[in-house]
């Protein structure tokens, strides 16, 4: 079983462990496990250590920060940091374009007491699949290592599963926070579209990309988005309006609560068999929760995944045009094919997509009229062995692509395993800026559940420790 960021806050308040012991155990996991699981790209020890014994200290003195206070965290490398480069995990980026020191979103993190553990991998800017003959690490699953622990926050997802730190930061444009999260067993929270900013962080494509909470449980996220939320000027796109009291609306019940369920099975050509049981396991301990459940139909669907995965393009290879056609090869194979697909897009396409995009949001808005939140698998299977990925089946088998182009808040919690012992995910939506609902929906799973407790074999035994 893990301690979740909530558990370790109560214990570093009562005396039970201090942040420099939360911050050792987490850094001796990682001595044990990154070279096999491909976590890190930069470990950042020193700084983390001297973190860890400030909040120590501040704690002590009776300053509290708040629940992320002495709480070690990772941070995915194309977000920016104080204590080095961001990389975006290619050959291709300035060293120099992280020269700005903290992201808004780490900033907001460091002033919550939290204690940067380091920068995880991902793929190559974010997009694509692993290239061995790259100088990167190959982020492998705790739970298999034969498998992927999904992309593109893979070091985050891996991380978090494996204990080597508490929660961290994902980006999520077509699923790269609720694909490792479900692939991995832990929760993670795309967030309404504009809630988080993005200044700071290497862009994939504009009008999808979000910044987001991973951690073991919806309560952990909940308290990270509750200091992540908030307007900054410096990005375009950051919304400026209240942000929710997310922590409190966390009771345990969903008494009248209006649940829609679409199990999305004809979407799907890798459907595990188990998939339809897991899924119904799961609506039931929604339904015992006080849910008001019923079947609903997604608008739109084939039309509005391939609204993100032809957006995304797009927009990913108006960014890397100029590289593309200098740097070539300096790209790994599936960053640069997948990207550019996006030269193959006209404008009069891409027009055309952000009208299916905005009859798409009406359409599910009046969905939203007659449900307060809808749930979906969130793959249609467990992790992919690393010897068999292929850019096309991943998006086959992800349900998440969907949101990204609707802005909706959607976060993927942890609902059981396939018969391999593999992870599989429960994808729950709200509202547009109703991320309240949402972590209030996944709490009241997980107060009835354990699966997003569970420990990999691997790390089980430094975990109890």
């Amino acid at each position: 079983m893990y301690m979740t960021i909530t558990d370790a806050a109560a214990a570093l308040r009562t005396g039970e462990t201090t942040s420099v012991a939360l911050t050792e155990a987490v850094i001796a996991v990682a001595d044990a496990h990154d070279g096999e699981l491909g976590v890190f790209l930069a470990r950042y020890t020193d700084t983390a250590l001297a973190a860890a014994a400030k909040a120590d200290a501040e704690l002590a003195a009776g300053i509290d920060l708040g629940p992320l206070h002495g709480i070690p965290l990772g941070i995915k490398d194309i977000i920016a940091t104080d204590e080095g480069e961001t990389t975006a995990q290619s050959l291709v980026l300035d060293r120099s374009w992280g020269d700005m020191g903290d992201a808004p979103v780490v900033a907001r993190l460091r002033a919550a007491g939290a204690v940067i553990t380091g920068k995880t991998t991902t793929m190559e800017y974010a997009i694509g699949t692993p290239d061995p003959d790259k100088p990167f690490p190959i982020p492998r699953n705790p739970w298999s290592t034969e498998h992927w622990t999904g992309g593109s926050s893979s070091g985050t997802g891996g991380g978090v599963a494996a204990g080597m730190f508490l929660g961290g930061l994902g980006t999520d444009t077509g699923g790269s926070i609720r694909f490792p999260a479900t692939n991995c067993g832990i929760t993670g929270m795309k967030q309404t579209f504009g809630r988080v900013p993005k200044y700071g962080c290497v862009p994939l494509g504009y009008s999808f990309d979000h910044i987001g909470p991973m951690a073991r449980s919806a309560q952990d996220c909940a308290a990270m988005l509750a200091v992540l939320a908030g307007h900054d000027p410096r990005d375009a796109t950051s919304v400026d309006r209240p942000v929710d009291d997310y922590l409190g609306g966390l009771t345990g019940s969903l008494e009248g609560v209006r649940i829609g369920v679409d199990p999305l099975l004809t979407h799907s050509s890798q459907n595990v068999p188990e998939l339809t049981a897991v899924l119904d396991a799961a609506v039931a301990e929604l339904r015992a929760a006080g849910a008001v459940v019923s079947t609903v139909e997604l608008p739109l669907y084939a039309e509005l995944k391939t609204v993100t995965m032809v957006g995304l393009a797009a927009e990913a290879y108006a960014y890397h045009r100029p590289d593309l056609q200098s740097r070539w090869f300096d790209y790994g194979a599936g960053t640069r094919m997948a990207v550019a697909t996006g030269a193959l897009v006209p404008a009069g396409d891409y027009v055309q997509m952000q009208r299916v995009r905005r009859v798409g949001k009406r359409k599910v808005a009046e969905l939203f009229a007659d449900v307060d939140l809808i749930v979906t698998p969130t793959s249609a299977c467990g992790a992919a062995p690393l010897a068999k990925l292929t850019f096309d089946d991943i998006i086959d088998a992800l349900h998440t692509p969907y949101w990204n182009a609707m802005g909706n808040p959607a976060m993927s919690v942890p609902m059981g395993f396939t018969t391999d012992g593999l992870p599989l995910g429960l994808q729950i939506v709200g509202r547009p800026f109703e991320e309240a609902a949402v972590f209030a929906a996944g709490h009241a799973y997980q107060q009835r559940t354990d699966w997003h407790l569970r420990a990999p074999a691997l790390v089980a035994d430094l975990l109890a420790a």
